[in-house]
């Protein structure tokens, strides 16, 4: 590199399979095909990402991934998808009574609902059959008992979302903008406070905590001169805050959370169509 340039370093280390062995005999292999750059910027963020997590985009992740069952008995069960010779969107569910521990390339979740974990899932595909994938994120994350981190943020199902936080501060804005101007302000008054909600929120959507805790302090006061017949001028103050903000909720299911439902489903469906395939060759 050139005098003054930055130099990076980046290093990657896989557990090896055989911890008796001093290398990871199964490589990470992550072609450009398989594993994009919106992939990788999925992958770049704790808990997901603004990108949206799809039935289609699921299925195109997984579509080589083969079943492999390491241990069957009773509820205790472990199994492992993935795609030969890579980890990538690897991922495996292992079951004891009461539990359910999903672990890969999208994170980790452990779910406490029912003895069999895999009957309890099983129940929304029962019920929605018609649904390619049913799965139910609220539902679901209710019988979360314990969730990942990248040691840098907490362990969650769901992050901030900017896109609906951002929606219902401008529809307080314009509810404004239209008061402001029945109310006789001026054109550079109503500029004035929509500058400010610009400044003083949205420009501090970085920081998810900052941005709602300068929106619930937020106060501006309006000064108007009003004329009126028979009186002299007066100055009106109208006073401007987000008020019942509390009653939103700025959140959604991460990416990552979201990935691992559909991998539930899936996952426990093709366990379940490998357990049928057996049976019948046993039959016949």
């Amino acid at each position: 590199m050139g005098v003054g340039s930055p130099e990076y370093i980046l290093l990657l280390r896989k557990p090896q399979t055989d911890r008796s062995r001093g290398y990871a005999d199964l490589p990470v292999v992550k072609s450009k095909q398989e594993y994009t750059r919106a992939h990788w910027q999925v992958h770049g963020h704790c808990g997901g990402s603004a990108m949206t997590c799809t039935e289609a985009s699921f299925l195109r992740d997984v579509k080589d991934h083969v079943l492999e069952v390491i241990r069957d008995d009773g509820v205790y069960r472990h199994i492992r998808l993935r795609k030969p010779h890579t980890s990538c969107y690897h991922f495996d569910l292992i079951t004891w009574p009461g539990y359910l521990c999903y672990c890969g390339d999208m994170g980790t979740y452990v779910f406490e609902r029912a003895t069999d974990m895999f009957g309890f899932f099983r129940s929304h595909r029962r019920d929605f059959p018609e649904r390619g994938l049913p799965i139910n994120p609220r539902y679901w994350s209710e019988k979360l008992v314990s969730t990942d981190c990248n040691g840098q943020h907490p362990g969650s199902a769901i992050e901030f979302d900017p896109e609906k936080f951002t929606r219902v501060i401008n529809e307080y804005r314009i509810s404004w903008m239209r008061s402001l101007k029945q109310r006789g302000a001026t054109k550079a008054q109503r500029r004035d406070l929509w500058e400010e909600v610009d400044h003083g929120i949205l420009g501090v959507l970085d920081s998810s905590d900052r941005a709602q805790i300068a929106a619930y302090d937020f106060v501006s006061t309006v000064k108007v001169r009003r004329h009126g017949d028979g009186w002299a001028p007066h100055d009106f103050e109208y006073e401007y805050s987000f008020v019942d903000l509390f009653e939103h909720h700025f959140t959604r299911y991460t990416t990552h959370f979201i990935w691992c439902c559909y991998a539930l489903a899936w996952g426990i469906q093709k366990y379940d169509d490998a357990k049928a395939d057996l049976a019948a060759k046993e039959v016949a």
